[in-house]
């Protein structure tokens, strides 16, 4: 669940392309008592014991990834990384939205939704999940479903992992009783999608371009079929698509392959492979609809309430297993990146947009090439399609060059690369490739583009990027068509027989991330100038390290009137150097194969980083360099000006946006000035706008400096080799100005109501909260984590996702967090919710209720047992992430602590309460008295439309 105190969090920035259905969350099992049928006697039972008594068929090993098939027909993918404590299950079935009929539009989503409310043996999933500590998910594209549970790699973890997802293979309930409890869910998710005009914007041209083709439909579907699909069409589809010989299972992580084959052929084997036929109506086709080849050009155009402008593009391409594909790939990232891209180049520094971008849908049928760019209200549009247009065309004719295609392969191949290092990510990535045809495409595609060269890019683009085969909007007749033909699907089983790949990434060290492991090899060194290092080495897959780098800035008062200047700061570290441009800097980072991001606070400089061992030297070196030698290039100030403006201007009108930021300012009254103030959006632009180059330059001269800085790194290096380095980096680097760190005072919230109407947004913003004085090493602090936690965190198990999602119905995003600062007597609890704006009155009633329930009554046995539970596993996963690991050596530094006095100590604190422990603590802290609420949408446009409606139905009476 994202952070709700981050505005930005709120945003769907139409530069980004929408992924699935967004990673569809999961909805809480209630009891059912629907059955699968019985087997055909002497048809299943006898396969299913056949089944049973063979053993898995070993298939290929590909870099060190190994494919085992059941006799029933089950693929099965192991992984083995014994450097990680963690295991993750994956199961994939070959269902998506591509195969969903006329009247099903979003029955594979809506499905994904009911197989989390429970089965046979499973019966309340979500509280399971919890209890085990789970990372899990399920997700809904075009060519499948998926679902996953990242858990701590035990036997009896990974057997009830494997359990649950055998169980819900075939005996999941299916009930109509919670279809209709879950489609109003389903519903609200729709209509989050709704308040994106970038979203909607993309699926528009989506369903233009595909005419015939189900890619052209939104995998969420049509709210109609949402609402009517009727139980037993979603139960018969269940039963065809969920079967062992249409889904692969994907086991990543540290496991014993031996004993982890056994264990699924006991789960999975004894799964009867399905008797298909047409009669029984459950034959599995190949989808045969094709699009037929585009003959002319199309235009779409959305008008919805906003604050930004939008134009887009799309052309017909092959699909991920086609010979052409990597190119098309490439050639994307000639025209999208950021900032060398031949769409940037000609539209954002030339101030026509705020942002340009272009990417690939890679799908198992033929996909689609998209142009994308976001203009400000005061940006020409016309001007800004007619340039894009041009751009695109004209990469036909001015063939791109080796150092654009070779830029652009650079980067693709570094994320192959980081991908490989971490087994959990690679377990789930190769769904997307096997839904394309075969897993093994993931290592073609890297192959395939490592051989794209500049002719390969020009020869895709005179196929594909005709002006006959493009999306912008109408159809315009002409009588010269020119238009592309695009080759089918190939078969991927045949494309991939007898594939080989590449050895295996190398593992690391077996590792037991325990607080006193993590302690023992934790080292602290500190620099001449004060500043510190928190060394923590070990051996780990691929030689990868994560670092985290904080660097605090200045005292209140000279601080006062200076935060945007620092954030700019922040955003200008990587748009070049005195030494390098922002371009050399990507590619330097791309040659490197480094992930690094910078920032500021306003208040402090941060920066992270992930590398491998032999590479880390120059990445630091870059580092310090971007930190210490910016050039704040005005051309690259100005775009920046322009970008930021375009994003917040954009949440002008946007729900989310304006109840986070009063929120924010309600929850911390601050003067304005000072450097943590909240602004409003108003503010926040006119500060953009006021703000010059000069105050960047004097912000940096001021308060550049480490002396008040930590430096963290876990993973593959020589801890004497980076202290050596990081005196020569940062050792004697000293601010003009010191650090001293910001006062803090408590202030008590009341209970006051804001409402913000948002006219034309079908989605609606729901905050309350308070604050109280507590600090994280109180000892009512544990008690308060878990009654948090009861009240409305966990995986959709608490209180109040209980009562709005699971019981009224009414929100698809509902919880509560919970924040108390180091030291500082001063700590928040919130609730939050996305609904419907018609739902206003359900929402804030089942708020106040639940909030009054919880403080009268009090938690349970059995809740105090299972929030525990869960809360300990969870830290147990944070215990084994390196770059979580990172980020909290930071903390400790600063807050002289270790993981045996803090985190071991509160999971002892957490172990010994008491059901009295809670319910004392949250009575004393959590006071309706002082809850204030804020909420955003459109709430007079949902009174007019139920009066509207209401009067229909009295016309219609009188009629009747």
């Amino acid at each position: 669940m994202p952070s709700f105190l981050s505005r930005s969090s709120f945003r769907v920035r139409w530069i980004a392309p929408a992924a699935g259905t967004l990673a569809t969350s999961l909805a809480l099992a209630t009891a059912a008592t629907a059955q699968q049928p019985a087997p055909a006697a002497g048809s299943a039972r006898p396969v299913a014991a056949a089944a049973a008594r063979s053993a898995p068929e070993k298939v290929t090993t590909v870099e060190g990834i190994t494919e085992y098939r059941l006799a029933n027909g089950l693929k099965v993918l192991l992984f083995p990384d014994p450097s990680r404590p963690t295991v993750t299950v994956n199961i994939t079935y070959l269902v998506g939205s591509r195969h969903e009929g006329y009247g099903e539009t979003g029955m594979a989503h809506l499905l994904e939704h009911l197989v989390f409310k429970g089965s046979t043996r499973h019966k309340d999933i979500p509280k399971e999940l919890s209890e085990r500590g789970a990372r899990p998910n399920g997700t809904t594209w075009y060519d499948r479903t998926n679902y996953f549970e990242t858990v701590a790699a035990t036997d009896d973890n990974l057997a009830w992992a494997l359990d649950l997802e055998a169980d819900r293979m075939v005996n999941s309930f299916i009930a109509k009783k919670d279809l209709d409890s879950e489609f109003s869910v389903v519903r609200n998710e729709f209509e989050i999608g709704e308040n994106s005009p970038g979203r909607v914007l993309l699926e528009r041209i989506m369903s233009t371009a595909f005419l015939w083709h189900n890619y052209g439909k939104s995998t969420i579907g049509a709210r109609s079929d949402v609402e009517g699909v009727p139980i037993e069409r979603l139960k018969a589809f269940y039963q065809k698509y969920y079967q062992p010989d249409n889904a692969v299972l994907v086991v990543a992580g540290k496991f014993d392959e031996a004993k982890t084959l056994r264990l699924i052929q006991q789960k999975f084997g004894t799964i009867p492979k399905p008797v298909r036929s047409l009669a029984k109506g459950n034959l599995l086709y190949p989808t045969y609809t094709r699009e037929p080849v585009q003959d002319g050009e199309r235009l779409v155009t959305l008008k919805r309430v906003g604050d930004e402008q939008l134009v887009g593009v799309a052309y017909h391409v092959p699909a991920l297993a086609h010979a052409d594909n990597p190119a098309v790939q490439v050639l994307a990232g000639v025209l999208g990146e950021r900032p060398n891209g031949r769409l940037y180049k000609a539209l954002v520094e030339s101030k026509l947009a705020a942002g340009a971008s272009a990417f690939t849908f890679d799908l198992k049928e033929p996909g689609l090439l998209l142009g994308q760019a976001n203009l400000r209200v005061e940006q020409n549009l016309d001007t800004a399609r007619a340039v894009m247009l041009r751009t695109i065309d004209e990469v036909v004719t001015k063939a791109p060059t080796e150092e654009e295609v070779n830029r652009v392969k650079a980067a693709q191949l570094r994320q192959f690369d980081q991908l490989l290092a971490d087994p959990d990510q690679v377990g789930l990535t190769l769904t997307e490739y096997e839904a394309s045809g075969d897993w093994r495409l993931f290592f073609l595609t890297r192959d395939r583009i490592e051989k794209v060269t500049a002719a390969d890019v020009q020869r895709v683009a005179k196929a594909y990027l005709k002006p006959d085969n493009r999306t912008v909007g109408l159809f315009v007749p002409t009588k010269a068509p020119d238009r592309a033909e695009i080759p089918e699907a190939l078969n991927a089983s045949e494309l991939m027989a007898g594939y080989k790949g590449r050895a295996a990434v190398a593992a690391g060290e077996t590792f037991d991330a325990t607080p006193a492991n993590l302690d023992k090899r934790t080292r602290r060194v500190k620099l001449p100038n004060g500043m510190w290092l928190t060394l923590l080495p070990k051996s780990t897959r691929g030689a990868n390290i994560y670092g985290d780098l904080v660097l605090r800035h200045g005292a209140l008062e000279s601080l006062q009137n200076r935060a945007v200047a620092g954030q700019l700061v922040g955003a200008m570290y990587n748009r070049g150097t005195t030494l390098r441009s922002r371009q050399a800097i990507k590619d330097t980072l791309d040659k490197l194969k480094a992930t690094v991001t910078l920032g500021n606070s306003g208040s402090s400089s941060t920066a992270s980083l992930q590398v491998k061992r032999e590479q880390l030297a120059p990445t630091l070196r870059l580092v310090a360099e971007m930190l210490q030698k910016p050039a704040f290039d005005s051309t690259e100030f100005e775009q920046l000006r322009t970008q930021q403006l375009a994003a917040i201007e954009a949440g002008k009108s946007e729900p989310q946006a304006i109840a986070v930021t009063a929120f924010q300012r309600r929850l911390r009254t601050l003067p304005k000035g000072h450097p943590e103030y909240t602004p409003t959006i108003e503010e926040s632009i006119e500060a953009l706008k006021s703000v010059t180059r000069a105050d960047l330059v004097k912000y940096h001269a001021d308060f550049a400096g480490a002396q008040a800085g930590d430096l963290a790194l876990v993973g593959d290096f020589d801890p004497d080799s980076v202290i050596t380095l990081a005196r020569e980096l940062f050792g004697t680097w000293t601010a003009k100005s010191p650090w001293k760190p910001l006062p803090r005072q408590f202030a008590a919230t009341d209970s006051a109501t804001q409402v913000f109407e948002t006219p034309d947004k079908q989605n609606a913003m729901f905050v309350a909260g308070q604050t109280f004085p507590l600090s994280d090493t109180d000892p009512d602090y544990a008690a308060m984590t878990i009654g948090a936690q009861i009240m409305g965190g966990g995986f959709l198990k608490s209180r109040m996702a209980d009562r709005m999602r699971q019981k009224d119905g009414v929100s698809y995003a509902v919880g509560s967090q919970f924040s108390a600062r180091p030291m500082d007597r001063e700590a928040f609890a919130l609730t939050f919710a996305l609904y419907a704006p018609q739902n206003v009155d359900k929402v804030v009633t089942g708020f106040r209720e639940e909030l009054a329930k919880l403080i009268a009554e009090g938690v349970t046995q059995e809740e105090l047992d299972q929030a525990r539970q869960g809360w300990l596993r969870e830290q147990q996963q944070q215990f084994a992430n390196d770059n979580e690991v990172a980020s909290t050596l930071v903390v400790h530094r600063r807050w002289e602590r270790s993981y045996t006095t803090y985190e071991a100590k509160l999971a002892e604190q957490i172990g010994k309460l008491t059901v009295a422990d809670v319910n004392a603590a949250l009575r004393k802290y959590l006071d309706p008295a002082r809850t204030f609420i804020v909420r955003a949408g459109d709430f007079e446009g949902a009174k007019k439309k139920k009066a509207e409606e209401e009067a229909k139905k009295k016309e219609a009476a009188k009629k009747g």
